[in-house]
């Protein structure tokens, strides 16, 4: 009976020192995050546009892609996406010498349905290369680069009519079928489009017109709602598609439906008014379109598959300009649920976000150039940092705007502002950090001043400073999660 007294009177005191604890301030703090972050080295691919990358289970990612020549379908596959660089190319399949599918290769995608790969592309002919239809490969062999390749014929639809850029996905184990074509009664280019499909080839029912191209930024050249893609995350369809003609006004727009409604009623989606993902003239990135999406390697972080181009002008027709190329970025996720794509960022290594420790739905960023954490950041580019090699030394790192590139987080004062590199050696010193272990949570990151060491950055009122630390508030507070 003494026993389980002192027991008691032990748990109790335990949960008084819990509670007094808490009371007393200890700071809060963030687990590990779910996404962590991933960083890819744009562009992906040279010359290679509407691409698509698809992860499958054997450890590969495969990647296909509209090449310049418009008369083939290639293949690359790698364990890793950076790796598509690299990856040397197979053509599985080249146009016909006459006739249908004979012309105008365009947008091959790339599917594994019920233990057989699948090839989606659009083709003219060489009689009328304007006629533009989809059409399906079927493969055989664990390894599509090597696999028996068959056509299976056109996908026909309502009418015979322009129609191209088909992917195909499954919500509530029910295969469907999207596509862009022109309906013959309406003046303008073409339209979105959605049916169940009978089997990988062919679709039943009635199709459904989803998306209209009706918003000026959906008109700029061309009249044009194309490419759809599909992401689903919280009981929730997105589809992205791409508007306008294939210049620096090309865009992607994004339709959202839930998934337990009719998705063959257009009364189950909504359009976003405005574009979600656009050119940027201050990344130097234009025309971003024709998307894709896959997984990064561990699965955890949603990534963008997209080709853009590096320049605005284009001289004659954009179809002939072959410089479109691959591109990729992460995926981030609103409080709301619903994706946020950000800008198209710049060449090179793609940006990271950086959650607080202990504010865990605050993030770095910055506003009016002073750096700060806070939550719901809209903007996600504001939040956004390259980690680049430190501006002072080898075996440092400092910390470059996503969109103003250029300019870095630096300390003035003990304070963190954003501001453009002047090139004087104050700078790239005030400009360069030591990336050390989280001081917090080994899992995370702290960021040491290199010309003040032992400073670190650390949000105080939520604004950042470059202070020294000495408690456990200090060191949460300087201790930040990559994401």
């Amino acid at each position: 009976m003494r026993r389980k007294r002192r027991n008691a009177l032990r748990l109790l005191l335990a949960v008084l020192v819990a509670l007094a604890t808490c009371l007393a301030g200890a700071p809060a703090h963030a687990a590990v995050p779910d996404s962590p972050a991933v960083t890819y080295t744009n562009p992906i691919a040279e010359k290679r546009a509407d691409p698509h990358i698809f992860k499958h289970t054997d450890g590969y990612y495969y990647f296909t892609a509209t090449v310049p020549e418009y008369d083939r379908i290639v293949l690359r596959r790698a364990t890793t996406i950076q790796g598509l660089k690299s990856a040397p190319e197979t053509t599985i399949w080249t146009k016909h010498a006459s006739g249908v599918m004979g012309a105008h290769i365009w947008a091959p995608e790339i599917h594994f349905i019920d233990g057989k790969w699948y090839v989606y592309f659009a083709a003219g002919a060489t009689n009328d290369i304007w006629a533009i239809r989809m059409y399906v490969l079927e493969g055989t062999g664990a390894n599509p680069l090597t696999a028996t390749w068959t056509e299976k014929g056109q996908i026909r639809t309502q009418w015979e009519s322009f129609s191209l850029d088909a992917t195909t996905f499954v919500v509530n184990g029910v295969r469907y079928l999207a596509w862009a074509q022109r309906d013959p009664s309406v003046n303008n280019n073409t339209d979105i489009y959605l049916a169940k499909m009978a089997n990988p080839w062919t679709i039943t029912g009635t199709p459904v017109m989803l998306s209209r191209p009706t918003y000026s930024w959906e008109t700029v050249g061309f009249k044009v709602n194309e490419g759809p893609a599909v992401i689903q995350r919280g009981g929730k369809v997105f589809m992205t598609y791409s508007a306008s003609a294939t210049d620096s006004n090309y865009c992607l727009g994004m339709l959202t439906a839930s998934a337990s409604a009719n998705l063959l009623s257009q009364a189950s989606w909504s359009k976003s008014p405005t574009p979600v993902f656009a050119s940027s003239a201050a990344t130097s990135q234009y025309g971003p379109g024709h998307n894709s999406f896959t997984v990064s390697e561990d699965g955890k972080s949603d990534i963008l598959v997209y080709h853009d181009r590096s320049y605005k002008d284009i001289s004659g027709d954009p179809l002939n300009d072959p410089n479109r190329r691959t591109r990729v970025q992460k995926v981030y996720w609103n409080a709301d649920g619903t994706p946020n794509f950000g800008i198209p960022v710049a060449d090179g290594i793609t940006p990271q976000r950086f959650s607080s420790y202990n504010f865990p739905d605050r993030f770095i960023r910055h506003w009016e150039y002073r750096a700060r954490i806070e939550a719901n950041v809209s903007k996600l580019a504001d939040s956004q940092f390259r980690v680049v090699p430190g501006l002072a030394g080898s075996g440092t790192v400092s910390l470059e705007s996503a969109n103003f590139p250029g300019y870095y987080l630096r300390h003035k004062n003990f304070e963190v502002w954003l501001e453009k590199n002047d090139g004087s050696a104050q700078f790239a010193s005030d400009a360069t950090f030591h990336r050390r272990a989280g001081l917090a949570d080994p899992a995370g990151v702290s960021y040491e001043s290199y010309n003040y060491p032992g400073r670190y950055v650390r949000h105080w009122e939520y604004l950042l400073n470059v202070q020294a630390v000495s408690t456990v508030t200090d060191r949460a507070d300087a201790t930040f999660y990559a994401q």
